[in-house]
């Protein structure tokens, strides 16, 4: 069976700052994610299913459910009893390991807390008196992308799941008496329309980044969407092809930007200029700030720089504070960070 054809992530008109977003969220995954909000039909998901194509690949051991390091199998394969990779573990012999591309994983809307967290094998323990877990959605997306479209309308339960596992880091199973933990630590991804309502509060700063996008009003731009999208309709690998060289060209470059990452310098000067942007625009907490320090040193690694900029301080703010300001009840997320910190500074 052949793979199906996904639409190239270059291949996507304007929408850069989502774009953007995403890219920096694949060369530092400690940025807690992006929220993209915006209109129906403006390529959200489109853009995030796209990114399997530009993720760099990992290590991980051979036939693992739960997408392990090799370092971490040894506390996790001795409970799971699972595959292959758990005998060699129980029996002191070398893991062994795979080269695989980062997965991006979806989350539907109205997933079960059981496909979510997952559950214990009840049939293999009839069987066999043998504890096995089965995995679930944490499972698979840990070291990769956890994709939520409509996020917003995930219900309260499997919230709080994400909330504990966006937090700790391990999910933990708990059934029937017995309790399994497994590490899930995960770059979460969620998309939605604003009209259909608002986001927890909780669940909206686990997002590192916020970004709102609109449909396009260039007539030139809307008509290259729609020869794109014919195009790709009517011959899908075709279109592809056309853009390979392209996406080969932005995955060396992310793939420059992460050897180059740990090498970005700031200066004290630059850390008070984003500690006055959260000060300015009144920001609870200090996530905001941590958020924008490590955008904006991901940013300048994107550039082929070492030291940031105050260009980068200024993007990163922009895409870190706009979900962080407090708000009055009903009121909406502000989208132009920089004029409500002018505003504040004219008072």
């Amino acid at each position: 069976m052949s793979k199906r054809a996904v639409y190239p992530f270059v291949a996507i008109v304007g929408q850069e700052r989502m774009k953007l977003a995403l890219i920096l969220n694949v060369i530092n995954p400690t940025l807690s994610g992006v929220l993209i909000r915006g209109e129906k039909g403006t390529a959200k998901s489109t853009a995030v299913r796209a990114l399997a194509e530009i993720l760099p690949a990992i290590n991980v051991v051979k036939d693992c459910p739960f997408q392990l390091f090799p370092e971490e199998a040894p506390e996790v394969c001795r409970e799971c009893a699972h595959s292959e990779c758990s005998r060699q573990v129980i029996h002191h012999e070398p893991v062994s390991t795979v080269p695989r591309g980062i997965r991006v994983v979806e989350l539907p809307v109205g997933a079960t807390e059981d496909r979510v967290v997952g559950t214990m094998d009840l049939e293999h323990a009839l069987k066999k008196g043998e504890k096995r877990m089965e995995p679930g959605i944490l499972a698979a997306a840990h070291r990769g992308i956890l994709y939520v479209d409509e996020v917003n309308l995930l219900d309260d339960h499997v919230v709080d799941v994400l909330l504990d596992s966006a937090a700790m880091g391990v999910n933990t199973i708990e059934r029937e008496g017995v309790s399994f933990s497994h590490p899930a630590r995960f770059t979460l991804v969620g998309t939605m329309n604003p009209e259909e309502g608002e986001l927890r509060p909780q669940l909206l700063d686990r997002f590192g980044l916020c970004v709102h996008i609109e449909g396009i009003n260039e007539p030139v731009a809307r008509v290259a969407i729609m020869e794109r999208r014919m195009a790709f309709d009517e011959s899908p690998e075709d279109f592809c092809g056309q853009w390979e060289d392209e996406s080969r060209e932005l995955v060396e470059k992310i793939k420059r930007a992460i050897d180059l990452y740990p090498q970005v310098v700031i200066g004290q000067p630059s850390l008070f200029e984003i500690a006055s942007y959260c000060l300015d625009v009144g920001v609870d907490g200090h996530r905001g700030d941590i958020i924008i320090l490590k955008a904006a040193k991901t940013l300048a690694a994107f550039h082929g720089r070492t030291e940031v900029i105050k260009d980068d301080i200024d993007t990163a703010a922009e895409m870190a504070l706009p979900h962080r300001i407090r708000r009055q009840p009903l009121q909406d997320i502000v989208v132009d960070v920089d004029r409500l910190r002018r505003q504040n500074l004219a008072r």
